[in-house]
């Protein structure tokens, strides 16, 4: 029986502001479920940056902001689903409930709603990383 550490998993978390990021990562913390290995933070400011990473490979799980500048992140998650291949799901964070559509729009796995609800937020990342180590597909 082996006792080698499980390897994290890869989240992307993508915002312009450096405190939504962080509020991000604190409330997903380093393990959002106890079946679950680590969590792995990749932090992207950017749309060029999250567009780069995604196409580097290895990202479990993308969470991005919808209210990001000037990019936002439902159009980045838009964007990838169109063109990444085997692309991360993502978990989407709306300001307004009447975004939800935007949501939807862009295929968006999960949406979580502000003012952000920790345990919604780490229960939508971890439900999206069980799915997504179920379903990876093999490098090419």
């Amino acid at each position: 029986m082996s006792t080698a550490p499980e390897s994290p998993m890869k989240v992307l978390v993508y915002s312009d502001d450096a405190n939504t990021r962080a509020r991000i990562r604190l409330a997903i913390g380093r393990r959002p479920a106890a079946d679950l290995p680590l969590v792995e933070y990749v932090e992207c400011a950017t749309q060029p940056a999250v567009v780069e990473r995604l196409d580097e490979g290895g990202i479990d799980v993308a969470v991005v902001d919808a209210e990001a500048q000037p990019a936002g992140g439902l159009g980045v998650c838009r964007q990838a689903k169109d063109e990444v291949y085997d692309c991360p799901p993502f978990l989407a964070i709306i300001a307004r409930r009447d975004d939800g559509w935007l949501a939807t729009w862009s295929r968006a796995d999960k949406v979580v709603g502000l003012p952000l609800d920790p345990m919604a937020l780490a229960n939508g990342v971890a439900e999206l990383m069980r799915d997504r180590a179920a379903k990876r597909l093999p490098v090419l």
